[in-house]
């Protein structure tokens, strides 16, 4: 069971980019997906989660600027950011609370975003 995040890259300020998240693996259902990023020198800290009926929670800092979605079908957590800006900047990790069939909670490798002019 793995989750494999991509989507990362460089952007210009008040540019977008889409993360996504999927799990794999002999899995045996999904509860809360999620979002958190460790900027350098910071602690790590949510960005945005969603539960399986897609009821979302996000940090004030970026609310209004990045939307959390999931696809249940295919196992994957999306993160679509916009008007990005500088402070953005950081590692981004996707969580997701599996079924394994027993309950586990699992981190993807991190994807670096980074913004710059």
């Amino acid at each position: 069971v793995q989750l494999q995040a991509s989507g990362g890259g460089l952007v210009q300020p008040g540019g977008s980019l889409r993360l996504s998240c999927a799990a794999s693996g002999r899995i045996f259902g999904i509860n809360d997906m999620g979002w958190y990023r460790q900027a350098p020198g910071k602690q790590r800290e949510l960005v945005a989660s969603i539960t399986s009926g897609g009821r979302t929670n996000y940090a004030d800092s970026v609310k209004g600027r990045f939307t959390v979605s999931r696809d249940n079908a295919k196992n994957t957590v999306y993160l679509q950011m916009n008007s990005l800006k500088p402070e953005d900047t950081a590692v981004y990790y996707c969580n997701a609370d599996l079924r394994v069939p027993y309950p586990a909670n699992y981190w993807g490798q991190g994807t670096l975003v980074t913004v710059s002019s």
